[in-house]
């Protein structure tokens, strides 16, 4: 589902091609209405691949995508660490940013971006009568999935939100207050519920990486994760557990090769083909050090990297996952440079000109690539998440060992030594599971890493203080963080100023 923008119609939802990367060739694209659109199946198509599209950020540009929205849900976590000659996400990773910094801006608008969209679909798609029942009904619960989606972005990075369910042209009516957060979760548990009934568990080739059943499955389960629901999150994940597999070559996920494959659950679509519109994103261009010529604009932590190394085979060596994560001082790490054609350059080639000890190597990959940045897709679920979560529940539900099964089957995929089964406590594995599995497996994800920690500061079971853990970690300015603060974005204040009757976050 390769997105190509062609334009804008009468409310600003971009359009943009079928899922099959070929361009949609519109009559009169200067004059279509309320009236003329939303009346034939290719204006639902168009509708819910700008849906989609969104995901690439509410305006369409590789940067806002990556050096706003990314850095925004990435820099504040404790596996990341930011360069600090560089202005990207230096105030949140220092916990210093006001109301007024433009990442949280740009995440808040990207996920109303595909609040809107979806809306109109929902609302509009039910209405055009030249399309059978089952596409117009499918196409109505990919855009409840989106939306969903996009809400538990917004409760998670903000908490305080307007709960918008119907598209509006009125601006007055667009100033609403925040709901309370319980209405927000319950909201995108209906969207989730009623999507995961309707759609398909996969799709002809033409249409791969829609939303499937298993997707809003995922997203529930997640959902109920969030709000330690731990049986029903367990029994959800049970319902596709074993419908996905695990890529073989753990960087396969990252690298273009396995596209919308066996362990992807959903992703965001990409494309290096530039002949219609620019949708690439720069994550191997930004993670690449200077020694070759990328931007390194951020590192691994310390942390990570000490608990990545911990991560052995039966013999003793470092997993898979460390390599495909990491290029730091072993004679067996890589990373792809930026030439073209690109060239794999062992570690010590360029040891003396790197500015640091160790770098991202995921997403620093050559394939699709078109000029410095690349086409590959980038995962928002995928199974091996999937299986950490279902492992999460499994334990706190009781089930530790049953639990250690669901760890081991994402550890030997890397050849990473078997956890033993009996020889971890409820309490142990837990911690096992946040403070190694999921940053080891995780890492630098799109979003991951913080909202876990959001969650388990938040927690009623084994709370786990935000500010102590990260100090414990080396987080840089760790110090800087308040819990009842900086656990949120502050309410953007270009909102606030367009919309009074919002009310601003704790202490900002």
């Amino acid at each position: 589902m390769k997105l190509k923008i062609t334009g804008l119609f009468f409310s600003a939802v971009m359009m943009f091609s079928s899922c099959s990367d070929k361009f949609l060739d519109l009559q009169d694209k200067q004059n279509l209405t309320e009236t003329t659109f939303w009346t034939t199946r290719q204006h639902a198509l168009q509708g819910i691949t700008a849906t989609y599209a969104a995901l690439q950020g509410h305006d369409g540009s590789k940067w806002t995508f990556f050096e706003e929205v990314y850095v925004t849900l990435a820099f504040k976590g404790d596996d990341i660490d930011n360069n600090k000659n560089e202005p990207y996400g230096k105030n949140l990773a220092a916990f210093v940013n006001g109301a007024d910094e433009s990442g949280p801006w740009n995440l808040w608008a990207t996920c109303y971006a595909g609040i809107g969209r979806a809306n109109q679909v929902i609302e509009k798609v039910p209405g055009i009568s030249v399309m059978t029942d089952l596409e117009r009904n499918q196409i109505v619960a990919e855009a409840k999935f989106l939306r969903a989606y996009n809400y538990f972005v917004l409760v998670n990075g903000f908490e305080h939100v307007p709960l918008v369910l119907k598209f509006e042209k009125d601006l007055n009516k667009l100033q609403v207050p925040q709901a309370p957060a319980a209405d927000v979760w319950a909201q995108i548990e209906k969207d989730l519920t009623e999507a995961a009934a309707v759609l398909p568990e996969s799709y002809s080739s033409q249409y791969k990486g829609r939303a499937t059943s298993g997707a809003a499955k995922a997203l529930l389960a997640k959902t109920y994760l969030y709000q330690e629901k731990w049986p029903q999150a367990e029994a959800k994940f049970k319902e596709i557990y074993g419908k996905y597999g695990l890529n073989p070559n753990y960087v396969d996920n990252f690298n273009g090769t396995k596209e919308n494959g066996p362990e992807s659950v959903f992703e965001i679509q990409f494309t290096s083909d530039r002949s219609v519109s620019d949708e690439r994103h720069p994550f191997n261009f930004e993670a690449a050090p200077y020694a070759l010529d990328g931007w390194e604009i951020f590192y691994p932590s310390d942390w990570v990297v000490a608990e990545m190394k911990k991560d052995q085979t039966d013999a003793g060596g470092y997993s898979d996952r460390v390599y495909g994560n990491i290029f730091f001082n072993d004679p067996n790490s890589t990373m792809w440079d930026l030439n073209v054609p690109a060239n794999q350059v062992p570690y010590a080639s360029v040891a003396a000109s790197l500015s640091r000890p160790s770098f991202y190597n995921k997403f620093t990959f050559p394939n699709e690539r078109s000029g410095a940045y690349v086409g590959y897709n980038i995962p928002l679920i995928r199974y091996a998440d999937v299986l950490l979560m279902l492992a999460e529940a499994a334990n706190e539900n009781g089930k530790t060992d049953e639990a250690i099964s669901y760890v081991n089957e994402v550890r030997t995929r890397s050849h990473a030594k078997a956890l033993t089964t009996g020889s971890f406590t409820k309490d142990q594995l837990r911690e096992q599971i946040r403070n190694h599995e999921r940053p080891v497996e995780l890492a630098a994800e799109f979003g991951i890493r913080w909202f876990d920690l959001i969650r388990w500061g938040r927690s009623n079971t084994a709370k786990q203080p935000i500010k102590s853990l990260m100090q414990n970690h080396g987080k840089p300015f760790a110090n800087n963080f308040v819990e009842d603060k900086h656990i949120r974005y502050p309410i953007p204040l270009k909102e606030i100023n367009t919309n009074p009757l919002l009310k601003q976050n704790n202490l900002y």
